[in-house]
């Protein structure tokens, strides 16, 4: 408390003139930095045809601008005629700002990480998944942090070798109660690394069916057809069977067509040529694998199988291809004359022989004059 007052007793106005003055100068540049050297440097950087030079100047643009602020701060500071101390602890808190400051810019670049390989993908013909983007897009984020934490604690003459020493024998602590979560971080490695799925998928796991949206470093966010938002932990995806229906280069229909069982054998056979030859003659069906056969007798029908692939795997198209189809057969069924199956149970009532119905009759007649004798002993 001594030393502080002895220091205020020591400061002029000359030294708190030069300090504000040398403040003010930095943080008027800092301003001037924004709003006419940086338009200018943008105006320059958006005649060429890469959009990298943009994303890092926009990074960096408030992370230069607040550098420059607080230079201004350090110099204005450091000019009073202070203790070894103080001027030890500025330093050291001006150049973890510095740190922070660049730290904070390649954290923001970082989002951009997708144009810089798309960058590279299209220079050396190399193919990146979407969703391996976003995931080293977050890898790099949080690389990004642990080197700037652990330049600052350098700054401030903490030996990082200790550090880290000391953060593996905690790590095994930390290991075992994060245990589900380190379990999730490798599924999702295995699922970066395989590409079962990407981003937009539609695929079916026996936990849950949609189409995938996001995938970090914990889970996968997966759109149901109920539009709902259902996120499955990495690990549970890595370890289930997973069907990607995006992956269909054609898509199947395969359906039982019953006809009348009393339908005569011509007739199927007719109607069986005709049907084939319309899927023969679609330019929308497959034609390696068309098979249209009589497949069995089921209680009252008789039954056609259709089975054959669509070119396209789009549902909603998919969807108007079977309609024509369905239509197409009705037509041809009734170009033949032949009828659909419908259900039927028969039914056979197996009644007495003609001596039980004699003695049934009998012993009703004789049922009735008794009960129209008792009602005439009552009267009386």
């Amino acid at each position: 408390m001594e030393e502080w007052f002895h220091w205020l007793t020591d400061v002029s106005l000359y030294d708190v003139g030069m300090a504000f003055l040398i403040f003010l100068i930095f943080f008027i540049v800092a301003h001037l930095f924004t709003r006419f050297f940086l338009k200018l440097i943008i105006k320059i950087t958006s005649k060429t045809k890469s959009r990298i030079d943009n994303v890092i100047i926009s990074s960096f643009q408030k992370p230069v601008e607040l550098f420059l602020t607080s230079t201004g701060l350090y110099l204005a500071l450091t000019s009073f005629p202070l203790p070894v101390s103080w001027t030890e602890f500025i330093t050291h808190v001006y150049k973890s700002c510095i740190v922070i400051f660049i730290g904070w810019g390649l954290f923001l670049f970082s989002n951009a990480t997708g144009l810089f390989f798309n960058h590279v993908s299209s220079r050396l013909n190399i193919r990146f998944d979407q969703i391996v983007l976003p995931f080293l897009s977050k890898i790099i984020k949080l690389i990004v942090v642990l080197i700037t934490i652990a330049i600052v604690f350098a700054v401030w003459g903490y030996d990082i070798n200790g550090l880290v020493a000391g953060l593996g024998i905690g790590g095994l602590a930390i290991a075992l109660a994060a245990k589900e979560t380190l379990s999730n971080f490798f599924g999702g490695l295995v699922i970066i690394t395989e590409t079962p799925f990407t981003i937009d998928d539609w695929i079916r796991t026996p936990s849950v069916e949609g189409t995938v949206e996001d995938i970090n470093f914990r889970s996968t966010k997966i759109r149901t057809f109920d539009q709902a938002i259902v996120t499955v932990p990495n690990s549970t995806l890595a370890n289930e069977p997973i069907t990607n229906w995006s992956k269909m280069g054609k898509r199947r229909i395969l359906f039982n067509l019953g006809l009348s069982i009393h339908t005569p054998k011509d007739k199927i056979e007719a109607a069986r040529k005709a049907i084939y030859n319309m899927l023969v003659g679609r330019d929308d069906i497959d034609d390696e694998t068309i098979l249209v056969h009589f497949y069995q007798f089921s209680p009252s029908t008789l039954d056609l199988q259709l089975y054959f692939f669509t070119k396209t795997t789009d549902y909603v198209v998919w969807l108007g291809i079977k309609e024509e189809i369905n239509t197409g057969i009705l037509a041809i069924l009734e170009e033949h004359d032949v009828k659909l199956g419908v259900p039927v149970q028969e039914q056979v009532y197996y009644g007495p022989n003609p001596e039980e119905a004699q003695f049934i009759e009998k012993t009703a007649e004789n049922q009735e004059k008794n009960e129209h004798n008792n009602e005439r002993a009552r009267s009386e």
